[in-house]
């Protein structure tokens, strides 16, 4: 049995590792690089080992740094997590050579699944349909863009030694190949040092099904049924489920099954999961699914499957690992229920779902199972995935779990960073996706409508005003005057708007805000976090949070599900600087600089692309916001830039 083990990872995998390791009576050993040194991970390990600085590659993906850690910490086994190195043969190798338990798969399976093109090869003839492509040798960009003209438009573009959305491009138009292929390459060697590609056939309605698999060195291999990660944006999965919506017993034994030979046909051990894309135009059929890649480690959405089966994943990695049969054969794996799991980010849907940073001024999660590695007062950084938390419901029923979610969502209060907790609530509510009806399009089909931001009612207002202005409403002296009625003038930034109301205080637990129709408030109390009150006949409970980041005093309040952030602008302070104006181009994030297409004096077109920059493992293209010359550029591919850095210069309109 393992006794002592080492988390070769972070957040929140590392967290929920450490939590069964301490029930199995298992000791833990934390790593963290300089900008996780008080992270929750390291606070809840046995014991913590300092890797590195805080860029993952000196750091995390480190490891030499890793081996020493584990021989001097006394461990006997390392567990990869996922992402990282969860995926790296070598990495296997050198944990092993040190005479140490790698917690996953061989090097070999590894190395057979890690390479989509040799991948599909070996799984053809498996028996296991794959999808049509091309998956040779050949890179040439000429010859790949042949390729994709023979298997016909749209085509996605991927990265053979891909994963998690990145190194991956879908096309619809052969004028767009080459641009995509150049983009999908740099991004692909940057995540994984390795630019080739895979051209493949892109599915109309495509639904993303995977299967749950787990081997052990006694040539056992089980299912443990399968996921739907159909609900996605750019690739990467937002609310996985399981079962599958509208999976009939026969697809689901001709789907289980080919994992099941695909999991056999390289001896696998431990956890892994076969995705396949499936045919989702109609109902779901025993020859309308193929097979997309397999994750030869734990995936991010294995708690839906430990909700709707009972058992604990990382438990069975850590006996499989040890040399112990698997604990159940496959007639006694039952599927009970449905179970919902909603990825909670610090992102802005809103603007293209660039990855935001900030501390976590507030931290409050509705009811749910809630795997998560931060709290109150962490730092969302630019070095990692911006993973606030992971929400996951279980039910009878898919409907109700799906309310059972809706709820948590509702119930969910984050202040300090922008997050996409009102767009998994959209979702959730969607009401195609609760019929059941999903596949890969669906976000962007109705994305306007899921990324909409709803106008702050005056309840709202009133009680931001309250906040604002750090009034207890329950004082009886609220209101006093010696002469006249006290009042407030309060101004609110609510995105690009201000807002400027009076607020009357009436006295003991009343105020009014002025307006075309005046708003009275009363019975109201306030604790830390919470306001609670009535508006005429209607009684509300809100969540109303006052906190500081980056120097600007902020509210935020959360009435009914919808959350609202108000900045308090300084009275003493003068207007301030745009920054980023019609003559200047910025950096969204943080992050490196990693292509400039223009030079200085180049007239360019409102919309053209100008420069890349890569944040938080992914690229996002900056474009001239008018037409003009380009006047000045401020850095230089490979140079890191600082988030709202002005990269690129306009010459100044005339007139």
């Amino acid at each position: 049995m393992i006794t002592r083990v080492l988390i070769a990872n972070r957040g929140e995998i590392a967290c929920r590792i450490i939590r069964t390791a301490n029930r199995m009576g298992i000791s833990t050993v934390a790593i963290h690089s300089d900008a996780d040194a008080h992270a929750l991970h390291v606070d809840m390990a046995d014991e913590a080992v300092r890797i590195g600085p805080a860029p993952a590659a000196d750091s995390y993906l480190n490891i030499d740094a890793i081996i020493e850690a584990a021989k001097a910490s006394g461990a006997d086994a390392i567990h990869p997590g996922y992402g990282f190195l969860s995926e790296n043969p070598a990495f296997v190798d050198a944990v092993e050579a040190a005479g140490l338990i790698f917690v996953g798969p061989s090097a070999a399976a590894i190395r057979a699944m890690g390479l989509k093109d040799a991948a599909k090869a070996l799984m053809d003839k498996a028996g296991v349909p794959v999808v049509p492509g091309y998956h040779g040798d050949n890179q040439e960009a000429d010859f790949l863009a042949g390729e994709a003209d023979q298997i016909g438009y749209p085509v996605l573009i991927k990265a053979r030694a891909g994963g998690g959305g990145k190194g991956m491009r879908k096309v619809e138009r052969a004028e767009d190949f080459q641009a995509a292929l150049e983009s999908c390459r740099r991004e692909a060697q940057n995540a994984f040092g390795d630019d080739a590609v895979l051209i493949e056939k892109y599915v109309s309605a495509p639904r993303h099904i995977e299967v749950q698999v787990f081997g052990d060195a006694h040539g056992n291999v089980v299912h443990l049924f399968e996921r739907d990660c159909s609900l996605q944006r750019r690739h990467q999965k937002v609310i996985e489920e399981a079962p599958a919506p509208g999976m009939a017993e026969e697809v689901r034994a001709a789907m289980t099954g080919a994992a099941v030979r695909a999991a056999e046909a390289i001896d696998y051990q431990g956890a892994g999961t076969v995705e396949f894309i499936a045919d989702g135009s109609g109902p779901l059929r025993p020859d309308g699914f193929w097979f997309m890649e397999m994750n030869t480690r734990l995936q991010v959405e294995h708690p839906v499957t430990e909700a709707v089966t009972g058992l604990d994943l990382v438990e069975w990695q850590l006996r499989v690992a040890a040399g112990e049969k698997l604990p159940l054969s496959q007639d006694k794996i039952v599927l009970e229920g449905h179970a919902f799991e909603a990825r909670l980010y610090a992102e802005d849907p809103a603007n293209g779902f660039l990855p935001q940073t900030g501390t976590l001024a507030h931290l409050e999660f509705g009811n749910a199972r809630i795997d998560t590695g931060v709290r109150t007062g962490d730092a969302i950084t630019p070095f990692y995935d911006p993973m606030i938390a992971k929400l996951i419901n279980h039910g009878e029923t898919r409907d109700e779990a799906l309310g059972r979610l809706r709820t948590a969502l509702a119930d969910t209060h984050v202040a300090g960073t922008v997050t996409n907790r009102a767009f998994l609530a959209a979702l959730a509510a969607h009401e195609g996706f609760a019929a059941g009806a999903v596949d890969t399009g669906l976000i962007d089909r109705d994305l306007d409508m899921l990324t909409a931001s709803p106008e702050p009612s005056d309840i709202v207002i009133a009680l931001a005003a309250i906040a604002a202005l750090d009034l207890d409403p329950a004082d009886p002296r609220l209101g006093w005057r010696l002469w006249g009625e006290a009042s407030h003038q309060v101004r609110l930034m609510h995105g690009d708007s201000l807002i400027e109301r009076r607020l009357v205080l009436n006295g003991s637990g009343s105020v009014t805000l002025e307006g075309e129709t005046p708003l009275l408030l009363d019975n109201l109390s306030r604790d830390a976090t919470t306001f609670g009150g009535n508006s005429g006949s209607l009684s509300f409970k809100a969540g109303v949070v006052r906190y500081r980041t980056a120097g600007t005093a902020n509210v935020s309040v959360l009435l009914d599900g919808a959350l609202h952030a108000f900045a308090i602008p300084d009275p003493l302070a003068g207007a301030a600087d745009a920054g980023a104006s019609g003559d200047a181009v910025t950096a969204p994030m943080t992050g490196i600089v990693r292509l400039i297409d223009v030079k200085a004096g180049q007239s360019v077109s409102a919309g053209d692309r100008l420069a890349v920059v890569e944040a938080m493992k992914m690229e996002h293209p900056l474009t001239a916001p008018r037409d003009g010359v380009i006047a000045a550029i401020h850095g230089e591919p490979g140079a890191a830039i600082e988030g709202g850095a002005v990269l690129i210069a306009l010459e100044p309109e005339e007139g």
